[in-house]
């Protein structure tokens, strides 16, 4: 499989890593060092796109690899206003997309492990619930787009709770979740339900960024060959 990574940081790198050791080849590498690198004819010499970037860069990345007949897997957060825009663009050029608020395979577990726990807590009222998540200093978004898939699951189930909000609220309907930014911290994130009696918490804890990157290159095998847009629950089949 020949990858374009359009994003060369420390996940880029993380993603590089894990690609070469599974037999992969890396033909192209996108950064802002190298802008005249990403054209059309470059993106058609590749099988597939890891996308890692920023919030402000990625729609436009995104649409580039569309015009390119590139499947690409996106770990960009931060842009989901403009989903109904990369949507269409994918749509209507037949394309290829794996999105993800987060590519881990553990954290992927762990969204199935929350729904099901605001399942079970749906009728005790009396258990308030917050979130909390922890990153480095460099990640630009917050909430983390991990964060908000979280909050969102909980929002389905939890009937007093209608949305949620990234500060301390006095408002019973807002589910709170704390950001807070600590280096180095790859991702942590909790989920608490909390009463007068006792507390139930669910965490997980990213140690390093290769249960990210490895989660990526597992998408990318998946979707190369494939149209549509999928998430990381099909790429797993959980």
């Amino acid at each position: 499989m020949k990858i374009a990574l359009i994003g060369y940081g420390k996940m880029g790198k993380a993603i590089e890593e894990i690609a070469i050791a599974k037999g992969h080849e890396v033909v192209l590498k996108l950064d802002i060092s190298n802008p005249e690198d990403f054209t059309i004819p470059n993106l058609k010499q590749c099988d597939v796109a890891i996308e890692f970037t920023s919030p402000h860069s990625a729609v436009g990345n995104l649409k580039k690899c569309f015009a390119a007949g590139l499947p690409v897997v996106c770990g960009s957060t931060g842009w989901l206003a403009e989903w109904a825009e990369v949507k269409q663009a994918c749509e209507a050029s037949n394309g290829a997309l794996v999105y993800a608020s987060n590519y881990s395979i553990g954290v992927n577990l762990f969204f199935e492990l929350n729904t099901y726990l605001a399942k079970l807590m749906h009728n005790h009222a009396d258990y308030e619930v917050l979130l909390e998540e922890i990153h480095h200093t460099e990640k630009k978004d917050a909430p983390s787009g991990t964060a908000i898939t979280l909050a969102e699951q909980v929002l389905k189930h939890i009937a007093g709770k209608k949305q949620w909000v990234n500060h301390i609220s006095d408002n019973t309907e807002d589910l709170e979740i704390i950001s807070e930014r600590i280096d180095p911290a790859p991702g942590t994130h909790k989920i608490k339900y909390y009463s007068p009696i006792d507390d139930i918490e669910i965490i997980h804890t990213a140690h390093n960024r290769k249960g990210f990157a490895g989660g990526a290159v597992l998408a990318a095998e998946f979707v190369v060959g494939k149209k549509g847009i999928f998430n990381m629950k099909q790429v797993l089949g959980l």
